[in-house]
């Protein structure tokens, strides 16, 4: 299999990402669940992070420069932030699927990409790294040395 995906690499011209490491431009939520988290929000989150989520002077923002202070960790450091702290007058209320639907709203609503799945729970969310940036594709060089 590792043979097989690096030789689809090489074929396309791009490097590979190393396996099973993913980042949050790749797609790692599904629209659908975006959606349930836009409905968890507006009942959970709204009353301190505002309806933009623009936060309200003593709540952060979660759109705008909420982006770089995540930026290089992984997505479950954030996953675990929401579920063990929020809401501020219910500290670790949500279930891990409300906290995952609602982190995939917030990274919908920072512009990045949704994907086919439905953002998981667990180890998965280690492999995902918050990246404030589109990584860029690499090219792949040839070995000279045969």
């Amino acid at each position: 299999m590792r043979k097989l995906l690096i030789a689809a690499g090489l074929v396309s011209g791009i490097a590979a990402p190393a396996l099973g490491q993913t980042s949050v431009w790749d797609g790692a939520y599904s629209e659908a669940q975006a959606a349930r988290g836009a409905l968890i929000y507006r009942r959970e989150c709204v009353m301190c992070h505002a309806p933009a989520l623009e936060g309200n002077g003593e709540a952060p923002p979660l759109v705008g420069r909420f982006i770089p202070d995540w930026e290089g960790t992984r997505l479950s450091d954030l996953f675990d932030k929401i579920r063990e702290t929020m809401p501020l007058f219910a500290p670790a209320a949500l279930s891990s699927s409300d906290t995952s639907d609602l982190l995939a709203f917030i990274l919908r609503s920072n512009n990045f990409p949704a994907g086919p799945k439905d953002l998981e729970t667990g180890n998965a969310l280690k492999s995902i790294s918050f990246d404030a940036h589109k990584p860029a594709a690499k090219e792949i060089t040839s070995d000279k040395r045969r």
